[in-house]
């Protein structure tokens, strides 16, 4: 018997829970279930925008998906300079408008910036998993060294979002307030 992997017992079971842990997580994706919604508009309907974890919901939520999405690459570490900086500044054009789904949105494509730049630097063509070998985990450190630099360029911004005091407050309100 096996003992001490979160009170598994079976071989089998512990086998199973490794097995899913490596799998990347869009395999059981649920749209019913997500909160975030494409047909949406989350300007005209704030009140629908929930902050989630990380970049949840970046990709889907409308209009600024479209506003920010247009700016975001990182190919280089140059043009994710240029990248975040346009963003970082959509991010304050929206607090100073009291518009904390913006900038909410903005704080997730730097963080976004920041975690795809790594996963390209980490792997190379920025695949972590084998689709046609059961997802098994594919070699780490062989991908492209300059998508480091320019996770660092974005790392930075998206810290200096997160650090935004304005932002701090209007996202511990909202978060209190709608989740």
């Amino acid at each position: 018997m096996i003992q001490g992997f979160n009170g598994f017992k079976n071989r089998d079971t512990i086998c199973f829970v490794v097995l899913l842990m490596q799998q990347p997580s869009y395999l059981n994706f649920d749209p019913d279930h997500y909160a975030w919604k494409p047909d949406t508009d989350y300007r005209e309907r704030p009140e629908l925008y929930r902050v989630g974890k990380g970049e949840q919901g970046v990709l889907i939520c409308e209009p600024y998906k479209s506003e920010i999405g247009q700016y975001w690459r990182f190919k280089t570490k140059a043009i994710a300079g240029e990248s975040s900086e346009r963003i970082f500044n959509l991010f304050t054009e929206y607090l100073a408008a009291g518009d904390f789904v913006g900038a909410d949105m903005a704080r997730k494509y730097l963080q976004m910036g920041y975690t795809r730049a790594r996963r390209y630097a980490n792997y190379k063509g920025g695949k972590k998993y084998d689709g046609h070998q059961d997802y098994v985990l594919l070699e780490r450190g062989s991908g492209d060294p300059e998508k480091s630099e320019a996770a660092k360029v974005f790392y930075a911004r998206w810290k200096a979002a997160e650090k935004n005091e304005l932002y701090a407050a209007m996202k511990k309100d909202w978060k209190h307030a709608r989740g």
